[in-house]
């Protein structure tokens, strides 16, 4: 069967499409925050019964340290279906995730993020008409295009994959960690090792009408570090001037993680990295990238454009490691004065990483760092929060060119190949425990406000990534 008769029943079938989306969006799956545990797993069982609809044998499997039947964590949606006929083509790993962000703050959404609304742009805001809620994007929406993609094969074909081979795995913690994930594909690797490729729709296009595969992501060492100097808070009036303060001499020693190129100052940082090649530079030149319109969007002038020497914009983002603080604290900061000289300082600091780089070595390499950087007086507490590898997929791979293929049957334009400096961490794992490499077949815009009050997924992406999965199915299966 052609994608036309697909593409034809999604056509159809859109409005009963955005009212499934938006009952999926309805339920609040905060995964960091066990006051929502019951509607993570709400979630899950809505997803599981659409899958068992459409013809898939999909469970709930349950994660964590397992009591009375369930587990600590939220459970995983499992789900498979038969290849028909004598179908010999690749078998795809679809993954993707149903939990969401916190809304924090609530008093900066413009409705109740858990009422999703359809509107248009208001005075100010790009684009089309949009469905805004939590989830709307990231991810629930992106998985719903593929659901309905599957609905119209079956409604088309009775079959919902068109007779290719698919396991689906949808989890509930990637917004907490993914804690639970490893351990589930260690446990199901002999299932999920079947598969050929991995397909995940969590990442983005390059702007309105064009279409993308993101074919890398970065990936990530996230840490904690606290400085500790006295046993206790300090009368600054007594103490200034005769002892460390942890503020003072943690700034002090942050500050020092570059140097005056804005090259990372971490010994064997660079070990890994593996160089942007000539072509990739001209591909990505030729994307036209407008860096100073992207800082006006964010309120920063063209003379925010800062990052390592030698690197555009795109480069630094797509193609080299960062070090960055993200966030930092210690003494008082409530209202009013206390003129403390505090006993700990602490911050959190990331590391983005490129292809080769390994977090667990990143992060051995930042703490003897820290250590070696010791103040006097001073000692550390350091903490990982782990992360997860980059990945790089091949260009030319079968299911690259499916999905680029896809990609212009939906659209009617060639996909850009392109890079995203954020890190999905289940795909350098899949790579490192399945030999899988994945493919980014995203949907989002950068002003979809992922993370943030007024997440929205417009109805074009919507059409689209519907369209594009469908295409995606004629194409694998045609291959």
């Amino acid at each position: 069967m052609s994608f036309s008769a697909a593409a034809d029943t999604l056509a159809a079938n859109l409005e009963a499409s955005i009212d499934r989306w938006v009952d999926w969006l309805k339920i609040p799956s905060i995964s960091t925050d066990p006051a929502y545990a019951g509607h993570c797993r709400r979630a899950a069982e809505w997803c599981r019964d659409q899958l068992t609809e459409l013809g898939f044998t999909a469970s709930l499997v349950e994660t964590g340290t397992v009591t009375d039947g369930k587990g600590s964590g939220h459970p995983i949606v499992l789900a498979s279906i038969e290849p028909a006929g004598s179908y010999k083509g690749p078998h795809v790993l679809f993954y993707g995730h149903y939990d969401v962000q916190p809304v924090d703050p609530v008093s900066l959404w413009h409705s109740d993020p858990f009422q999703p609304v359809r509107r248009g742009p208001l005075p100010g805001e790009p684009g089309g008409e949009r469905i805004v809620a939590r989830g709307a994007v990231d991810d629930k929406g992106q998985v719903m295009t593929f659901l309905e993609a599957c609905r119209a094969w079956k409604q088309a074909t009775g079959h919902a994959t068109g007779g290719a081979a698919y396991t689906i795995v949808i989890e509930g913690e990637e917004e907490s960690g993914s804690v639970n994930l490893q351990p589930f594909v260690l446990a199901h690797k002999k299932l999920l090792s079947a598969a050929d490729v991995c397909l995940i729709s969590d990442t983005g296009m390059l702007g309105r009408n064009k279409p993308a595969i993101t074919y890398g992501v970065r990936g990530l060492a996230y840490t904690q570090v606290t400085l500790h100097a006295s046993n206790q808070d300090l009368h600054s009036g007594l103490w200034g001037g005769r002892c460390p303060n942890p503020i003072t001499e943690l700034t002090r020693v942050l500050s020092q993680l570059h140097d005056k190129n804005r090259r990372v100052t971490i010994p064997g940082f660079y070990d890994k990295v593996v160089p942007i090649s000539k072509k990739e530079r001209a591909n990505w030149a030729a994307l036209k990238f407008n860096q100073k319109a992207a800082l006006k969007a964010i309120g920063l002038p063209p003379a925010a454009d800062i990052g390592e020497k030698g690197f555009t914009a795109i480069e630094r983002e797509w193609g080299r490691p960062t070090a960055e603080i993200n966030g930092i604290w210690g003494g008082y900061t409530g209202e009013g004065a206390k003129t403390v000289i505090p006993a700990h300082a602490s911050a959190k600091v990331s590391f983005r990483l490129v292809a080769n780089q390994n977090p667990a070595d990143i992060t051995k390499r930042f703490f003897k760092w820290c250590k070696d950087h010791t103040p006097s007086g001073c000692r550390w507490d350091l903490t990982d929060h782990h992360g997860g590898f980059g990945v790089t997929t091949p260009i030319d791979s079968p299911a690259m060119r499916a999905a680029s293929a896809a990609l212009k049957s939906a659209s009617g334009k060639a996909p850009a190949l392109i890079k995203s400096g954020g890190s999905i961490p289940v795909a350098g794992m899949l790579k490192d425990k399945l030999g899988l490499d994945t493919v980014f077949m995203g949907f989002g815009l950068d002003d979809d406000r992922v993370h943030s009050p007024n997440e929205k997924f417009e109805l074009d992406c919507f059409r689209l990534g519907c369209r594009a999965h469908a295409a995606f199915i004629h194409h694998i299966t045609s291959a």
